[in-house]
């Protein structure tokens, strides 16, 4: 635990850093006119250091609000197109012969759009499972390695994943071990008639102005590291750690649903993902402790896509966040 004086520290670098984030919030706004819910959870996911999966169907503005994040932050923007014949080279980066000045020739690397601090990679479950994971260890390690050679990724990096419904013609499940990597799962629902006004208003008329830059790397690298101080008393780990005990179906005082309805349940970084944009929440909250409705308000995204539905769980059409709910009551008791 932290001393007093630590803590009024800690305090006040929130509240300094609290007014930089309302200013990206305003700007990502301004582009997406679509549920703020959402936004939120990318910024939350943004200061906890982790990959976003955003799924929605075509049309929601997933693209659109990626661009509006990535032009509120003074950083470096890739974006990958997956498509079915997209190849590993396509994402990681190629070996080129090039002539030397002395005559000669010699390989040099090229690299793929990855090498990026913000990268979009739009609709990836359009490609094979191949070409999917050739982002693991991008994901996972913030490095890349090609032809026998490693290289790290500048920091920060961060990954926001667009897919379409898997029920869509031409798209692929994501293998689970990728799945595991995204900090959070955001689902895109249509907007409401109000929202669709905004939107038809805005896209029809003048063409928008340009989103101006609002936070450098630097403050994001400095906004991360003080998620991470944020506290977090025995009893609200006990709490997370027994929400994902409760996702396991092997577990005697599991949930029913749990048993019924899944083969596997959340790994432990789904404890970590529900730390991590808790701690997030708390800090845009102004506080630097971290509370048991933190883990509530963050357990659906940090664990619904992290779930293996069985046979019976596929037949019924149970969303994961309805099991979700049902572990998290376990856990509370």
């Amino acid at each position: 635990m932290m001393d007093q004086t630590e803590a009024a520290d800690l305090e006040r670098r929130i509240e300094a850093l609290r007014e930089k984030t309302g200013r990206l919030r305003s700007a990502v706004r301004e582009s997406y006119l679509g549920n703020r819910e959402v936004v939120e959870l990318l910024l939350l996911a943004l200061l906890g250091d982790g990959h976003v999966l955003l799924e929605g169907a075509p049309g929601l503005g997933k693209t659109t609000l990626v661009r509006a994040l990535a032009s509120a932050l003074d950083l470096r923007f890739g974006r990958i197109q997956f498509t079915p014949d997209l190849m590993p080279a396509d994402i990681l980066g190629s070996r080129i012969l090039e002539e030397t000045p002395e005559g000669g020739h010699a390989f040099r690397f090229e690299k793929g759009p990855i090498f990026a601090n913000v990268l979009l990679a739009d609709e990836i479950n359009r490609a094979t499972p191949r070409t999917q994971s050739a982002m693991l260890e991008a994901m996972q390690e913030r490095q890349v390695t090609a032809f026998g050679k490693s290289m790290p990724l500048q920091a920060p990096f961060c990954v926001v994943a667009t897919q379409n419904p898997i029920e869509m013609e031409g798209t692929y499940p994501l293998p689970e071990a990728q799945l595991d990597r995204f900090l959070c799962k955001i689902e895109l629902q249509p907007p409401t008639e109000d929202e669709l006004v905004s939107i038809l208003e805005s896209t029809t008329g003048r063409e928008p102005a340009s989103v101006a830059a609002v936070l450098h790397g630097h403050e994001l690298v400095e906004m991360r590291d003080i998620v991470r101080r944020v506290q977090v008393a025995s009893d609200v780990l006990r709490l997370v750690a027994r929400t994902i005990r409760a996702t396991d179906p092997a577990f005697a005082k599991a949930p029913d649903s749990v048993r019924r309805y899944l083969r596997f349940g959340s790994s432990p970084r789904g404890g970590q993902a529900i730390l991590m944009l808790a701690k997030a929440r708390a800090l845009l909250k102004g506080r630097v402790w971290v509370s048991d409705e933190d883990v509530q308000a963050v357990a659906a995204p940090a664990l619904r896509h992290r779930f293996v539905l069985g046979y019976e769980g596929e037949a019924s059409g149970i969303h994961p966040d309805d099991i979700v709910r049902d572990a998290l009551a376990s856990a509370l008791g």
